[in-house]
C-alpha cells in the first residue's frame, strides 16, 4: 500500500523529518509541540509507552501533580490524531509517591483522565527486574487499552493466540472445546523485558536504557490493528514500535525528542530493512522459476 498521503500531511504540517522510508516517519522534537502542529486524524492506533518519571537519564523528574498534568496534556493531544474507530495501547509503570506509597501503579492515576473508553487493563509480567528483601520485588506493569468508539474497534484474537497452553479436557456437549490456533491469552501476559548486563543481556538490546521487548509489541501491532493501519508511537525510543510494523505491513510514525534516541530508531529500521530484504532475496534463490517456468521444469522431468 502507499502510504505518501501520510508523509505528505505530516509533513505539510510538521516539517522535514528526521528519517523517513516507505514504511515509516520519525520527526525528532517534543511530542506535545509535534501533536498539535499535527491537527489531523490519521492514526487508527496509539501504541507506547511515556517516561515514569522516575529519573532515567531520557527525563526530568518532577513534582507528582506536574507529571500528571503533562500526561494529561500529551494524551489528549495524541487522541485528537486518532480515527473514530482508533485505540490507544498505554503502556505505564509504577512511581513511589511521598507518604502515600513504595510502588503505586501510574494507571491508577490516570485512567479516568484519558478521553477515550477504557476497554481492558492487560498486566504484562515479566521475571526479571529489581530484587527486593523488605517487600515483593515488583514483576509487572499495565497496559491500558482505549477505544474511541466502545461499539466499533479493531481486535484480532486469531493473530496473538497462545500457541504453547496445553488445553484443559472441556467438553460442550460431548465434544472438545479445541481450537487449533491456540487460546486466547488472557489479560495477564508473560513476555520476557529487554535485559542488560554481561551474559546476560538481550539480543536486541540497544544502546537505550528502557527498552521495549519486541514480543509484546509484536502482540499490540497484531491483536489490536489490521495491515495497512497507519500507527502511531509518541514515544518512539528505541524503534521497537517501528520494527513490529515494518516486520507486519504497518505504518509507523513516530516521535522523539531526543537526537540521540531518534539515530538509534533510525539505525535499527535501516537494519531491519536489511534482514527482510536478505531473507526475500535467499527465498527468492530458493525458487528461481516463476510459475509457469516451474510447471515446465516438473513436466519435462517427468
Amino acid at each position: 500500500m502507499d502510504f505518501s498521503f501520510v508523509k505528505t500531511a505530516l509533513v505539510s504540517r510538521l516539517g522535514t523529518p528526521y528519517f523517513e522510508t516507505d514504511s515509516c516517519i520519525l520527526f525528532c522534537g517534543d511530542t506535545l509541540q509535534l501533536s498539535k502542529k499535527a491537527a489531523i486524524q490519521l492514526f487508527d492506533a496509539i501504541i507506547t509507552s511515556p517516561p515514569y518519571n522516575i529519573g532515567k537519564e531520557y527525563e526530568n523528574t518532577v513534582p507528582l501533580d506536574m507529571y500528571i498534568e503533562w500526561s494529561v496534556a500529551w494524551l489528549n493531544d495524541s487522541c485528537k490524531l486518532l480515527k473514530p474507530t482508533g485505540s490507544l495501547l498505554l503502556n505505564l509503570g509504577y512511581v513511589a509517591v511521598d507518604d502515600k506509597g513504595r510502588a503505586v501503579p501510574i494507571p491508577y492515576m490516570l485512567w479516568d483522565k484519558v478521553p477515550m473508553f477504557l476497554n481492558q487493563e492487560i498486566v504484562w509480567n515479566y521475571s526479571a527486574g529489581v530484587a527486593c528483601k523488605n517487600y515483593l520485588s515488583p514483576r509487572n506493569e499495565k497496559i491500558l487499552w482505549y477505544v474511541k468508539d466502545r461499539n466499533n474497534y479493531v481486535f484480532n484474537l486469531d493473530p496473538i493466540r497462545d500457541k504453547n497452553v496445553k488445553y484443559p479436557n472441556s467438553k460442550r456437549n460431548g465434544k472438545l472445546r479445541v481450537n487449533t490456533l491456540g487460546k486466547n491469552p488472557s489479560d495477564v501476559w508473560e513476555i520476557a523485558k529487554v535485559t542488560t548486563g554481561q551474559n546476560r543481556s538481550s539480543e536486541e538490546r540497544t544502546p537505550h536504557p528502557c527498552q521495549f521487548p519486541t514480543d509484546l509489541i509484536n502482540r499490540l501491532v497484531l491483536g489490536f490493528t489490521n495491515e495497512n493501519a497507519i500507527v502511531f508511537d509518541p514515544f518512539i525510543g528505541s524503534g521497537t514500535t517501528f520494527e513490529s510494523c515494518l516486520r507486519h505491513n504497518r505504518f509507523c510514525v513516530g516521535f522523539e525528542i531526543l537526537p540521540e534516541y531518534c539515530e538509534i530508531a533510525k539505525k535499527r529500521v535501516i537494519s531491519v530493512q536489511a534482514e527482510m530484504e536478505y531473507s526475500s532475496a535467499q527465498m527468492v534463490m530458493s525458487f528461481p522459476f516463476s510459475d509457469v517456468e516451474m510447471e515446465r521444469v516438473v513436466y519435462e522431468s517427468v
